[in-house]
């Protein structure tokens, strides 16, 4: 019984970490697809182009490689 409620409590707990980080990303998302309407015409490209960058940024400034693209 009582592994059975430690099981549940991570099962809640991870589960709310996931929709936690979805929702984040969600938000992200249309705050770019905005940007893009409002000062791009629409055209995705450069937010695309952005992000990338600043995703490759946020991965080798920490540690100064890009060993978490390998996990990939």
């Amino acid at each position: 019984m009582k592994k059975r409620k430690h099981l549940l409590k991570y099962f809640t707990s991870e589960l709310f970490i996931v929709v936690g980080l979805v929702m984040i990303w969600r938000g992200v998302w249309y705050i770019l697809d905005e940007i893009d309407i409002v000062f791009f015409d629409k055209s995705h490209v450069w937010t695309a182009l952005g992000g990338i960058v600043i995703g490759l940024l946020i991965l080798y400034i920490p540690d100064k490689d890009l060993k978490e693209i390998d996990k990939l």
